[in-house]
C-alpha cells in the first residue's frame, strides 16, 4: 500500500450524501456534503439519492486526486430498501427506515413464524417492507438502500452485506436467509446474495467521474459505521450516544440477543455489535433547564463528592432497556431548593442508568465494558463526563471521528491490509 493511497467512505444518511477521503494512517484528506432537502417525499426518491452522490463525489474529487483511492464502501440508513425492475431500475419511491407497515396480515406472518430474536419483528420491520414492496409491478428485485448505491458504483447488481441485511430476516449466525422467510407470503427470489461486511464485491465502472477498478467493500448500515468511527474495535469497546435519549453500543466477540430490552447483534466481519436504547437522556434534563442553564448550573457542581439523591429521569412513563417496564415512572423527587444541585441528580441518575446498562448487557452474555467513548451533545459536559467515569469505572477514549462515512472509509482501508 502506497502513502498516496486513500480510502472512500460514503454515508447516506437521512438528510443527504456525506463522503470521506482517509489516508492509510487514518487522517481525513478531504470531506464532501450533498443534502437532499426537507421534504420526506424527495428523501424516498432514489433518483434524490443518485443527484446527490454525483454531486458529493464532484466536490470530493475536487479536494483530493481521485486516481489515489483504491477501495471504497457504502453505509446506508438502517432497514431502508426500494424495488428494482428487470433493468435494476427503481420502482417508484424507496421504502425508508422510519415507514411503519400496518397492514396487519403482513404483520401476523411475521410474528407467527419468525423466531423471537429476530430483528424483523415490529412494524418498523425491514421484511413487512419487503412483502410491501413486491406487490409493485414489474419487480424483479428488492434491495436496501446501501446495495442500490454500491451498484450504482458498480454498474451491476452488487450483494447486500450482514448488516443491512438484519432487519430483513437475515440470520447472522446461520449466515443465511432463513427457511422460516418462505412461511410468509414473501418471495425469497427477491431478496439480495448477503456477504460478510468487508468483503471485495465489485470494481467501480467509472460512473460519478471516479476511475474504473477501485474496489467496492460491502458495508453497513449507518447506525454500525458511526460507531466504528469513532475508534471502538475491540470486544468491550463501548459507545454512549447522550442525546434526547440515550444509547449504549457495545462489541462483542459473540451474538447477542434480548428481544424483551430490544437488543439484537449486527454481525460485523467477526464481531458482534450489541445494544439498548433507555429513555433517559438529555430530553429528561431539557424538561427542567435550559442548554444555557445546564451549563451555568454545571459549574457549580462538583462531580466527586457523592449524590444521595437516587433519580431514574423520564420524559414520560415507560422504559426498555435496562430495565423493561412500559409504564416505569420517572424518579426526580425529592428536589433540593439548590438548582445545581437538583442538576447533579439528574445527571448522576442517568450516569447510572448508563451504568446499569452496561451491567446488564454483560449479564446477557456481553463482554463487561473495557473502555468508553461518547458521543451526542451530552459529550460535551465535562462536569457529566466526570461524573460518568467514576460510575463506569473504565477509561473514557477519545472519539476518532464524528462521520458515518469515517467509519466506512475504516472498512474500506481494512478490506486492503
Amino acid at each position: 500500500m502506497t502513502r498516496s493511497a486513500l480510502f472512500l467512505g460514503i454515508d447516506i444518511g437521512t438528510s443527504g450524501v456525506r463522503a470521506v477521503a482517509v489516508d492509510p494512517d487514518l487522517k481525513v484528506s478531504a470531506i464532501a456534503r450533498a443534502e437532499f432537502g426537507t421534504d420526506d417525499v424527495i428523501r424516498r426518491d432514489p433518483s434524490v439519492w443518485h443527484q446527490a452522490l454525483g454531486e458529493c463525489l464532484a466536490e470530493l474529487c475536487q479536494k483530493v486526486d481521485p486516481t489515489d483511492f483504491t477501495a471504497l464502501s457504502v453505509d446506508g440508513t438502517s432497514g431502508t430498501i426500494l424495488a428494482l425492475d428487470g433493468k435494476h431500475e427503481p420502482i417508484g419511491s424507496a421504502l425508508m427506515y422510519n415507514d411503519a407497515v400496518g397492514d396487519q396480515r403482513i404483520l401476523g406472518e411475521i410474528t407467527a413464524n419468525a423466531p423471537r430474536e429476530s430483528a424483523a419483528h415490529g412494524a418498523s420491520s425491514a421484511l413487512a417492507r419487503a412483502i410491501m414492496l413486491q406487490e409493485c409491478s414489474g419487480v424483479a428485485r428488492i434491495v436496501h438502500q446501501a446495495d442500490w448505491i454500491a451498484e450504482r458504483l458498480a454498474g451491476h447488481p452488487v450483494p447486500s452485506d450482514e448488516s443491512n441485511a438484519l432487519k430483513s430476516g437475515y440470520d447472522p449466525v446461520a449466515r443465511q436467509w432463513p427457511e422460516w422467510i418462505k412461511a410468509t407470503s414473501l418471495q425469497m427470489d427477491l431478496l439480495p446474495e448477503v456477504v460478510p461486511t468487508g468483503t471485495v464485491i465489485a470494481k467501480t465502472s467509472g460512473a460519478f467521474g471516479l476511475p474504473s477498478g477501485i474496489s467496492i467493500v460491502a458495508g453497513m448500515t449507518d447506525g454500525c459505521a458511526s460507531f466504528l468511527a469513532t475508534g471502538a474495535n475491540r470486544p468491550g469497546d463501548g459507545v454512549t450516544a447522550l442525546g434526547t435519549t440515550m444509547t449504549l453500543k457495545l462489541l462483542s466477540d459473540g451474538p447477542l440477543f434480548a428481544p424483551e430490552y430490544g437488543i439484537y447483534s449486527h454481525r460485523i466481519g467477526d464481531l458482534w455489535l450489541a445494544g439498548g436504547a433507555s429513555n433517559s437522556g438529555g430530553g429528561a434534563l431539557l424538561d427542567h433547564f435550559t442548554p444555557d442553564e445546564i451549563r451555568g448550573l454545571s459549574g457549580q457542581i462538583d462531580p466527586e463528592s457523592p449524590c444521595e439523591l437516587d433519580y431514574y429521569p423520564l420524559r414520560a412513563p415507560g422504559e426498555r432497556f435496562p430495565i423493561d417496564d412500559p409504564t416505569l415512572p420517572s424518579r426526580e423527587t425529592p428536589r433540593p431548593i439548590d438548582d445545581a444541585e437538583f442538576l447533579k441528580g439528574l445527571l448522576t441518575g442517568i450516569a447510572r442508568i448508563e451504568a446499569l446498562g452496561y451491567q446488564r448487557l454483560s449479564e446477557l452474555g456481553a463482554p463487561s465494558l473495557a473502555s468508553i467513548r461518547s458521543v451526542g451533545g451530552g459529550a460535551n459536559n465535562p462536569v457529566w463526563a466526570r461524573i460518568r467515569h467514576n460510575l463506569l469505572g473504565v477509561p473514557a477514549e477519545p472519539v476518532l471521528a464524528g462521520e458515518a462515512a469515517f467509519g466506512s472509509a475504516l472498512v474500506a482501508r481494512g478490506a486492503m491490509i
